[in-house]
């Protein structure tokens, strides 16, 4: 009976854990004992499934989308063109039309810059 309870205080600990926490685990376990953990064809129908697309889908694209211009609309047009090499035209629509992304499909590192970048004239801007 006490060994039910343990496992039922496992099992509680392992709810509260995050997914990325989960996966860390997950690897530290596989690595200790040299096995693999594969998901059964089965279970890509149920929560396994989505267990296992959760821990596959590691985003590695982001878009730097400019939220709110601020006081300082000429630069930060300024820096959308040096940014994306649009005319003056097309930057002071994607300015003008806020919230709008200014570049997509992009490394973090990227858009960290950007949004760097843009919040340094007084915008805001957010990754996604």
């Amino acid at each position: 009976m006490a060994e039910i309870e343990k496992k039922e205080e496992w099992y509680g600990w392992l709810e509260k854990l995050t997914i990325l926490e989960l996966a860390q685990i997950t690897k530290e376990l596989q690595e200790r004992w040299g096995v693999t953990a594969a998901v059964p064809m089965a279970a890509s129908s149920g929560v396994g499934g989505a267990v296992a697309e959760e821990l596959q889908e590691v985003k590695t694209e982001f878009d730097a989308i400019l939220t709110v211009v601020g006081d300082k609309k000429i630069q930060v047009i300024k820096e959308v063109r040096a940014l994306t090499a649009l005319g003056l035209k097309e930057a002071k629509a994607l300015v003008d039309e806020a919230p709008k992304p200014v570049k997509q499909g992009i490394s973090k590192e990227q858009a960290e810059e950007i949004k760097a970048q843009l919040e340094a004239v007084g915008a805001t801007v957010e990754i996604r």
